[in-house]
């Protein structure tokens, strides 16, 4: 149980990562500020921004369910673990910090429900 509890406070941190980063670009959008002086990489254009704020979403509601044990947040967060390891590579660097953060949570939750059962007995 301690597994699915490091997994869910690792999946909450990382959607209030994601969303906090939308957060971050609405200065930028609402006053015109370039993104060059503004930040020192380029700023995602506001679409990837929305996804993130999207995809932060759901990470942190499977990240609370899993932290209440429920079924559907230990599915919901596995599914969103392996979609990100899938993408991390469009999304460098940022995805970068995905592919850690993710691994971290999916390891831990397959460990967890797994345990030491083996292939064959």
């Amino acid at each position: 149980m301690k597994r699915y509890k490091a997994a869910a406070i690792i999946m909450i941190a990382h959607g209030l990562i994601e969303i906090g980063g939308f957060f971050s670009m609405l200065p930028i959008w609402l006053f015109g500020a370039q993104p060059a002086q503004a930040i020192p990489f380029d700023a995602p254009p506001p679409e990837i921004a929305i996804a993130g704020l999207i995809w932060g979403t759901i990470r942190l509601t499977g990240g609370v369910a899993l932290f209440k044990n429920l079924f559907w947040g230990l599915a919901l967060s596995v599914i969103n673990c392996i979609i990100a390891l899938a993408m991390m590579i469009t999304l460098l660097p940022f995805g970068i910090m995905d592919g850690i953060l993710a691994s971290a949570a999916l390891i831990l939750m397959l460990t967890q429900y797994f345990g030491k059962k083996k292939i064959v007995e």
